[in-house]
């Protein structure tokens, strides 16, 4: 299943719900994603990561902390502290029934509790921080004119985000005394810092001090114009595609599932968010792609529409039956180049069309660009050939398409 609904004990015992986002293979790794402050395993940002990564063969478990989102418990009893701990029994879960964590990565608050908590993971090969502060007592600047009302009468109700929370004079003396420069310089596992020189909620200042107070192996890349939340789609996907390419290095090479005959594997696609048209696709955990629309049919124009996917199937298949063919036939040809356009056509302008038919037709112009010192004849047999490839004929001839629905709960 794409997402599995999970629940473990937190670090008093109160049920925490969690997400787990799974590749269509086996995984090649387990990362673990801790949420930003106050938010939730639901966050757009969060989800969109996490999906673009079981894209790219690796599951992701994010879960809510003790009183926020799904899990149970009262946030006002929480602090950073408390958070470390959840994050702790989290890793410990996953390991007792799935597989430790060797990726842990964190969202702003939550990045300051992986790296707290980091030590406490031996599995974990890498930690990856978003928007994080290198101190957890920054999260008391977005306490405002309450701070001074949380210090003298021990507690107030802040609005944080929309959604009002209750926020403890312990919660504020616990991130004050916490302190992440001890963890970091004794880390011992590869950091990559992900951070917006335009975050206007945590300074790209933070980004540096956490970056230099780490040892090596560590990195840094930008966000560029970038929000604290990563609102936009695309910013989420590029700091998926950075992560999953950045932490292939510190991850064992997964091998290749065997099979069936004739069985090339399983196309997962996912979809984005249900307000817009992009979709997550993958092939057995690997080759992450997107699609989507153009602006004008409520898409994004992120990546390639479905039939410009089809256009790719058929000029790919195209290309690599003619170079085998020449291959077999020892042709001088030495490249290939093959543009396909796609369009829909009256059936009365094809070839196959019934007399007076006003259905309409795909048609699909196929057109090749053939370099080497070939002879006319040759050049026409390989014309021939393009005709003769199995995703032209597939395309030529009905095919049968069994659709299954496969419940969550199942």
């Amino acid at each position: 299943m794409p997402i599995e609904k999970i629940a473990f004990p937190g670090h008093d015992g109160q049920t925490l719900a969690a997400r787990l986002d799974r590749p269509p293979g086996r995984p090649r790794a387990y990362a673990l994603f801790t949420h930003c402050f106050t938010c939730s395993k639901d966050l757009a940002a969060v989800r969109r990561i996490a999906a673009a990564l079981a894209d790219s063969g690796i599951a992701v478990l994010r879960f809510d902390f003790t009183g926020l989102g799904h899990s149970q418990g009262e946030f006002a009893n929480t602090s950073f502290t408390t958070n470390v701990a959840d994050l702790v029994c989290a890793a410990d879960h996953m390991r007792a029934t799935l597989e430790a964590p060797a990726i842990l990565i964190g969202h702003s608050l939550g990045g300051a509790a992986t790296i707290a908590a980091a030590g406490r993971i031996p599995e974990a090969k890498a930690v990856v921080t978003i928007g994080a502060p290198s101190e957890p007592a920054h999260v008391t600047h977005n306490l405002g004119a309450s701070l001074e009302t949380i210090e003298r009468e021990g507690s107030a109700r802040v609005s944080l985000a929309g959604r009002d929370f209750t926020i403890t004079r312990d919660f504020v003396e616990d991130v004050r005394e916490a302190s992440l420069r001890a963890a970091l310089a004794d880390l011992r596992k590869a950091l990559l810092v992900l951070h917006a020189p335009r975050d206007e909620t945590v300074g790209i200042e933070n980004a540096s001090a956490i970056f230099l107070a780490a040892k090596h192996p560590k990195s840094f890349v930008t966000l560029d114009d970038a929000d604290h939340l990563l609102t936009r789609a695309e910013d989420a996907e590029y700091a998926a595609s950075v992560i999953a390419a950045w932490s292939s290095r510190y991850l064992p090479p997964l091998p290749p599932e065997k099979t069936a005959a004739g069985h090339e594997g399983v196309v997962r696609v996912s979809e984005d968010s249900p307000l817009g048209l992009l979709q997550h696709v993958s092939v057995d955990g690997r080759y992450p792609l997107i699609a989507d629309e153009p602006r004008a049919l409520g898409g994004s124009e992120l990546g390639p529409t479905p039939y410009q996917y089809l256009s790719v199937a058929l000029g790919a298949c195209t290309a690599m039956t003619l170079r085998m063919y020449a291959r077999r036939k020892k042709l001088a040809l030495e490249s290939v180049v093959v543009d396909v356009g796609h369009d829909k056509v009256h059936a009365a302008d094809s070839a196959d069309a019934e007399a007076g038919s006003h259905r309409r037709a795909d048609r699909f112009v196929r057109r090749l660009r053939l370099t080497g010192d070939l002879t006319p004849a040759e050049r026409a047999r390989l014309v021939e050939i393009a005709d003769m490839c199995p995703v032209h004929r597939t395309l030529e001839h009905a095919s049968v398409i069994e659709t299954v629905e496969e419940r969550e709960d199942e």
